[in-house]
């Protein structure tokens, strides 16, 4: 049998390059476009690149060629002209399409758990997830249409060693380390989804070229939930400290920084569980086996090795400190 011709938009991102490595791995006779520009993820020494900005349509075409694919896989498709792009592009020219959303997509407040595929689409809130959902409804459409051979994935919050998975990234760590508070949203004990990139890889890729995932739907999560308080204590306790949390309003962090506190009120703040029973029955030996704390050392380790890593944001840390000052309560509290 021969080996699945995959195409992979991006490649070298937090969640991409894993996929890069597990297709290889798999087997897959992988092909990856981008721009070429230096990556801490280094493609697979046998991936086959292709040069060119994935902003430039024209660009894009001349790149591939003459190449057909069995799966087309898009990780940079944030709005609907990049899939109208796409669809141009590759329009009987692949066996499927992989569109990559985002679980931020599903209701929001949602209004039952677990989250399953079927869970509807609606973002009031986040402007990023909107983008997502409106790109989802042109590719439904193309299928329903013209039988594009469309798949549409969504991450929840995906992480590999080089992301520190809470706003503010390596300041936040570094401010536990120095023995300042963080903020966390809310009362922290909302319940959240972090998968390792590695484990989303698995059920990716076993998707890819599957004939049953062809105009459908899947989100791809590991299976621990946690409480945002057990995310900070959890990287606190892998950097070798303890996390003094400040708990700030979501609606207060809005008024602060309203990037942040879009995140917040259209994703984070609410809590998620998902089902991958979906995902099961087509990759029957999909299984998340990196739990956060396995993860979040490897995070501080790759950071530690080398301080240039360690980028600190001023403003950000300003930030925390502010919000930190405004909604401390140092007072004892009287029972």
């Amino acid at each position: 049998m021969s080996a699945l011709k995959v195409l992979f938009i991006g490649g070298t991102g937090e969640i991409s390059a894993a996929c890069s490595r597990r297709a290889v791995e798999q087997g897959i006779d992988l092909y990856v476009l981008n721009r070429g520009a230096t990556s801490i993820r280094p493609l697979p020494a046998d991936v086959r690149f292709l040069e060119a900005d994935v902003r430039d349509a024209s660009a894009v075409r001349t790149a591939i060629g003459g190449h057909e694919f069995d799966c087309v896989a898009n990780f940079l498709a944030f709005a609907p002209e990049h899939v109208e792009a796409d669809l141009e592009s590759f329009a009987g020219r692949t066996g499927q399409y992989v569109f990559v959303s985002s679980a931020s997509a599903y209701q929001k407040p949602v209004a039952r758990l677990p989250i399953v595929e079927s869970t509807p689409l609606r973002n009031p809130i986040w402007p990023y997830s909107q983008a997502k959902i409106a790109c989802e409804e042109l590719l439904v459409g193309a299928y329903r249409e013209h039988g594009f051979p469309a798949t549409i994935v969504r991450p929840s919050h995906t992480y590999d060693r080089t992301q520190v998975p809470c706003e503010g990234g390596w300041t936040v760590i570094d401010r536990m380390r120095r023995g300042e508070e963080i903020v966390v949203h809310g009362d922290g004990t909302s319940l959240w989804t972090l998968t390792h990139a590695g484990d989303f890889a698995k059920g990716f890729v076993g998707l890819l070229g599957h004939p049953q995932a062809i105009g459908d739907s899947f989100h791809i999560t590991s299976d621990e939930v946690l409480t945002w308080n057990q995310i900070h204590e959890i990287l606190a306790a892998a950097a070798g400290t303890s996390a003094r949390i400040v708990h700030v309003p979501s609606d207060a962090i809005l008024s602060a920084d309203a990037r942040w506190g879009r995140s917040l009120l259209g994703d984070k703040a609410h809590s998620v569980i998902f089902d991958n029973t979906k995902l099961r029955s087509l990759v029957p030996d999909f299984r998340a086996t990196t739990p956060f704390f396995r993860g979040a050392r490897e995070i501080v380790e790759w950071y530690d090795a080398d301080p240039v890593r360690q980028q600190l944001d001023p403003e950000m840390n300003a930030l925390i400190e502010q919000l930190a000052e405004r909604f401390r309560t140092d007072a004892p509290v009287t029972i």
